[in-house]
């Protein structure tokens, strides 16, 4: 069976960080990513959560707590683009994932953009250990996300074969816009 765009993106993350590692949740959302990443890191190793909405981070706190993952969990209540300055500067990530859009079930006029979604790749690239995953699952049937999913593209479009692989996994036969899923790999 062909999995959705999020549930792929969660098969890819299981395939690619084991204990121990260092990753980065680049929209916290909900959690579900959060929790996910901490089971896989453990108690050994990390994750870096961001989201700019208070309440985001409190469902995400709620559900950490209740699965008894917190410890190896850091929230951050800024933007994705600021994660170069809470990476350590040799600090190296097994993986990175991003949910673009708005946060489901809340105001829909707050969104990720393209100037900063770009930053936050920008920033993560060098720090991207050899087989390391930058997944995006992009959503774009609101305002401005068609906007934001061109700057995506065109970025990853541009990054080098000989350092990245870039796959563009989605349906095209479904109606309203599906999410797809962007996963950048370093070679």
């Amino acid at each position: 069976m062909l999995e959705s765009a999020l549930t792929f993106s969660h098969t890819l993350l299981k395939q690619s960080i084991v204990l121990g590692d260092t990753v980065i949740d680049a929209t916290v959302g909900n959690g579900g990513d959060t929790v996910l990443l901490a089971k896989l890191v453990g108690k050994q190793g990390k994750v870096y959560g961001f989201d700019v909405q208070e309440q985001a981070l409190n469902t995400t706190k709620e559900k950490l707590l209740f699965t008894g993952l917190s410890e190896q969990v850091h929230l951050f209540q800024q933007g994705h683009e600021t994660v170069g300055k809470v990476l350590g500067e040799n600090e190296q990530i097994s993986g990175a994932i991003f949910n673009l859009g708005y946060l489901p079930k809340s105001d829909k006029t707050v969104i990720t953009k393209g100037e900063t979604t770009l930053a936050a790749l920008e920033a993560l690239l060098p720090h991207l250990r050899k087989g390391a995953l930058i997944l995006l699952v992009v959503y774009y049937g609101h305002e401005g996300g068609e906007e934001e999913k061109e700057a995506v593209l065109t970025f990853a479009a541009q990054l080098p074969q000989t350092n990245y692989h870039v796959l563009q996994y989605n349906f095209i036969n479904q109606k309203n816009q599906p999410p797809f899923l962007l996963a950048i790999e370093k070679k």
